[in-house]
């Protein structure tokens, strides 16, 4: 197998500056926070550029089932971006983990609206859920699913197979769900019967549900990544800017000190990132030991520089209007995302034959 580069393309990077000119207007956050205060999930205006106008929602899809074929590595950088504006747009569970399982049960009738932008899907699972749990039969109730609000189809795994499911239709309840982090939210769904369409076998369906929690897990570490540069480069900024005794306190050993340790933490968890992004699209043990690794090391790398970001700002950082704490609630509720950083770590011992301490 040959060694993927990690460094990015020229592609990625114009996409990279369009995607931070849309992300970075004047007003963001006084509208996020009104957005949050008036209890919508999502920018559904953000969310029709990003998936209609710009094409992104495609980014997994081969062109012949109406997307772009661009692979995991572009998709991975509009995760970064994403990431780094904690934008409230269902990205990761639609255009990422439903889109996955979809290509793995060849559904492509369903693949050309969520390619076009035209319908949202989640796969409904807990969003802590990891690669690791076997398919159990169906529930009456799926508890704190992500992205699913505002789906138009549901993929609900069941011990007969997948099923797709029509929102708008009979049977179906969504009922939102306090959420630490306001940016993503969580709902609850009941399901009565067992309305929709068998998509998928037992078998296909046990395969796909853990490849689409697995490129899951492979890709949100780029958006911990965007959370964590964020974070990094915005708490330089102030501390540069802050003066106290007469002198910036960025000047100050001890803020260097634990400055230069976020700054180590990020580099290795981009170079971390970007491999699994790029094993995500092949086959073989290696996607689920890039996957393992990259949730082991970037979910608390993500967490730690929300932290730091929130103390080296001072009292500001700890107020409602900055946006420090949508950082830190984003990075925390990601890390217990597609399984705990723990669990990670015990699958990747398992998958490398570590023999247990």
């Amino acid at each position: 197998m040959s060694t993927p580069s990690l460094l990015y393309d020229e592609t990625e990077e114009d996409l990279r500056d369009s995607l931070r000119g849309l992300l970075s207007t004047v007003d963001r956050w006084p509208a996020a926070l009104a957005r949050i205060d008036g209890g919508e999930p999502y920018d559904a205006k953000l969310w029709r550029v990003l998936a209609g106008e710009m094409g992104l929602a495609g980014l997994l899809v081969p062109e012949e089932f109406g997307g772009a074929g661009a692979g995991h590595q572009v998709a991975a950088v509009v995760l970064e971006e994403l990431g780094r504006a904690v934008a409230p747009v269902p990205y990761l569970g639609s255009a990422i983990v439903a889109t996955t399982a979809l290509l793995a049960c060849g559904a492509t009738d369903l693949l050309r609206p969520l390619a076009a932008g035209e319908a949202v899907a989640a796969l409904a699972v807990p969003f802590s859920r990891s690669p690791y749990e076997e398919t159990a039969d169906q529930a009456t109730t799926i508890t704190s699913v992500a992205d699913a609000l505002t789906a138009d189809v549901l993929l609900v795994p069941a011990s007969d197979g997948l099923w797709a499911v029509d929102t708008e239709g009979p049977g179906v309840t969504r009922t939102p769900v306090v959420s630490l982090d306001a940016t993503r939210q969580l709902c609850d769904i009941t399901l009565h019967g067992r309305p929709g369409e068998r998509i998928a076998d037992a078998e296909t369906s046990r395969a796909a549900v853990r490849s689409a929690l697995t490129t899951g897990a492979a890709l949100l570490a780029s958006e911990q990544l965007g959370v964590a540069s964020w974070c990094l480069g915005t708490t330089v900024e102030y501390v540069m800017e802050r003066r106290q005794f007469g002198r910036p306190v960025g000047s100050f050993q001890a803020l260097k000190h634990r400055l230069a340790d976020v700054w180590v933490d990020v580099t290795q968890a981009r170079a971390v990132a970007r491999y699994a992004a790029a094993r995500a699209g092949d086959v073989g043990a290696e996607v689920e030991v890039a996957a393992a690794l990259a949730q082991a090391h970037c979910a608390p790398v993500a967490v730690h520089a929300a932290e730091e970001c929130v103390q080296m700002h001072g009292g500001i950082g700890f107020t409602w209007e900055y946006p420090a704490h949508l950082y830190l609630k984003r990075a925390k509720a990601s890390a217990i995302a597609f399984g705990t950083p723990d669990r990670h770590r015990a699958a990747l011992g398992r998958l490398v034959d570590l023999t247990p301490a």
